[in-house]
């Protein structure tokens, strides 16, 4: 983890290089905390028939939140397993008066099913949290199910402090944000 108060856009690919060297934290993900978040998209649309490519491009969270660079794109490719995303949160959510901090997550699987599409992701070292996150879109029975499943702990002893007060309430307002930033993609296609 990296932090700054400038925007560090600019100079994402010298921080995704430096985050392709990062080896994954070690967890163990029988002790950490499971967390599933999701919401039904209002469409009539079967998932074979959404286009699901922002999805694969992680273009889940409003910029606001999170800015990024992967892998892929920088190799104008596919996302494939063990791709490096170089993630850069805003806290507060605001592009402008914020602290910039920069950490990495790294593809582990792709979900490629009839009825679920989406991937997984393991955090890597530096991280404010230690553990893997799935995005999936699901079919159930006749409903579209976006789902965020994460299995979690504090990276750091400094996470783990200000956790219940501030990295908790945090997580929970960006989990819900990108849930409803995902649904609005879907439901507009």
């Amino acid at each position: 983890m990296k932090i700054y108060l400038t925007d560090q856009k600019n100079k994402f690919k010298q921080h995704l290089d430096f985050l392709k060297t990062k080896k994954v934290m070690d967890y163990d993900k029988s002790r950490l905390k499971e967390k599933i978040t999701n919401i039904d998209i209002n469409t009539t649309k079967n998932i074979d028939q959404l286009n699901l490519d922002f999805l694969l491009d992680y273009q889940i969270f409003p910029d606001n939140i999170m800015t990024f660079q992967n892998e892929w794109t920088d190799q104008s490719r596919k996302m494939k397993i063990g791709d490096t995303i170089a993630q850069q949160a805003y806290i507060p959510p605001t592009k402008l008066f914020s602290q910039k901090i920069i950490f990495g997550v790294r593809i582990n699987d792709i979900i490629d099913q009839a009825d679920k599409k989406g991937f997984s992701y393991e955090t890597l070292e530096g991280h404010v949290e230690k553990g893997v996150s799935t995005f999936t879109v699901e079919q159930l029975d006749n409903k579209i199910v976006f789902k965020i499943q994460t299995y979690s702990t504090p990276g750091n002893i400094l996470t783990k402090l200000l956790g219940p007060v501030f990295s908790v309430p945090y997580q929970t307002f960006c989990t819900k944000t990108a849930l409803n930033n995902v649904k609005q993609q879907l439901e507009h296609q």
